[in-house]
């Protein structure tokens, strides 16, 4: 493979599959927060919060974690205000005590901080300005959840990315434009393993571990074990119900980490949990497993390239499409069959709607990786969804753009009229 792009792969996956603690939307906010009061340099007197929509949206139904069941955006604000420390980026929270959670509670109390929606502005925006007299200290982050863009001292610019990139994508090595099904599957064939081991190691440690608390505490409305209960523990229904028992826990406020993908631990643990447990029920060796990994979150990822961080496209459908080209992988599917899978799914599933970040995630991931398992099992037959049918193209390179169009730019009505009436429950 050429090496331009294996080390471009290689740095795709290193940038998108790092640990996470909570929704990764409230931990941004606590992340932004912590770093605009680092900015002022005290705890600030007032606090205002402008978010994105698509922000709102993923945070008024989601328990911040440690936070002992709270949610919403004055919530995850006060809890970076008390954690301070940014450097911890999406893990700001690791560390909260008993002490730090009191001392939340009272900031609350006070009704310091004040929440605003942005308009025109990135689907993933949030903007934390902090006051103390004359003085503030303001941190925008947007495009993706860590990735600042504007810092300002008493109405005064200390820095600005003025290209909103990620400074990576700049460098050789970082540029999703290049990701290609058939480069994807030639990278999985010949990546070395010890190049991804640590990467796919902790993704299922993490994973693997808030998936069995999700078996085995009540979170949520418990799909994962309804699952489980109702439909038998068969390798299929055990690979629904650990992906929807982890989303189960992490919706609830869970205090373990999730190895995220694209920006979502529900979509890291979709797109990881179902391939992990068909591997246990094969006996699959663990250098199949990694490339299987390797294929099922690249996969995802080439699909998020084109839909966007956040939409009104549920991240669920490109995760479990990831999954499933994983499972295959793992069955010893060729490159046709995994294509037609991609095809089948995203053209059964795609459209599921993303009302917001809470505990019904949890069974819209066993949704979609019921019609991914049902796309691949019809590929296995010899049926795929053919050109001019929907939105399926001729390849899977093509319905995948496809249906990322239709995410992006045609769902932009649809994301609107959903915040419209989210927001009206809140009056």
């Amino acid at each position: 493979m050429d090496r331009y792009l294996y080390e471009n792969y290689l740095h795709i996956l290193k940038e998108e599959l790092i640990p996470a603690l909570g929704c990764t939307e409230p931990i941004a906010i606590a992340f932004t927060a912590a770093y605009a009061r680092s900015v002022l340099g005290k705890m600030p007197e007032q606090v205002r919060v402008t978010c994105s929509g698509n922000i709102v949206k993923n945070v008024k139904g989601v328990t911040v974690p440690g936070s002992g069941g709270m949610k919403g955006i004055e919530a995850a604000a006060a809890m970076g205000l008390i954690a301070k420390d940014y450097t911890k980026k999406l893990e700001i929270l690791d560390a909260i005590t008993k002490e730090d959670l009191r001392s939340v509670k009272r900031l609350l109390q006070r009704k310091i901080i004040r929440c605003e929606l942005a308009r025109q502005v990135d689907n993933l925006y949030i903007s934390v300005l902090a006051k103390s007299g004359d003085e503030s200290g303001e941190v925008i982050v947007s495009g993706k959840h860590t990735q600042v863009v504007r810092i300002m001292k008493d109405n005064r610019l200390l820095w600005e990315n003025r290209e909103s990139e990620c400074e990576e994508e700049n460098e050789i090595g970082c540029d999703k434009s290049l990701l290609r099904l058939g480069d994807i599957f030639q990278f999985v064939r010949e990546v070395d393993t010890e190049d991804i081991a640590e990467l796919l190691d902790r993704q299922i440690s993490c994973n693997l571990s808030i998936a069995q608390e999700g078996l085995k505490t009540c979170y949520g409305v418990n799909v994962g074990k309804v699952i489980l209960r109702s439909f038998g523990n068969d390798v299929r229904h055990r690979a629904i119900a650990y992906a929807a028992a982890g989303s189960d826990a992490r919706m609830s406020g869970c205090s373990m980490p999730v190895v995220i993908n694209s920006g979502s631990g529900n979509q890291g643990m979709t797109v990881s949990l179902p391939v992990i447990e068909y591997a246990r029920e094969i006996g699959a060796g663990k250098e199949r497993l990694y490339r299987a990994l390797a294929l099922s979150n690249l996969i995802s990822i080439y699909q998020k390239s084109f839909i966007g961080r956040l939409s009104a496209y549920c991240g669920a459908v490109s995760a479990s499409a990831g999954a499933v080209s994983g499972i295959a992988w793992l069955e010893g599917a060729d490159e046709e069959l995994i294509e037609k899978t991609i095809i089948n799914t995203i053209c059964t599933a795609g459209g599921m709607v993303c009302d917001g970040a809470k505990p019904s995630c949890a069974s819209k991931i066993a949704t979609a990786l019921e019609a991914a398992i049902l796309a691949y099992e019809m590929a296995k037959e010899g049926y795929s969804f053919l050109p001019g049918e929907g939105l399926a193209m001729d390849g899977a390179d093509n319905t995948i753009k496809s249906v990322g169009k239709m995410a992006k730019d045609g769902m932009i009505s649809t994301d609107q009229e959903i915040l419209e009436i989210m927001m009206e429950s809140l009056v």
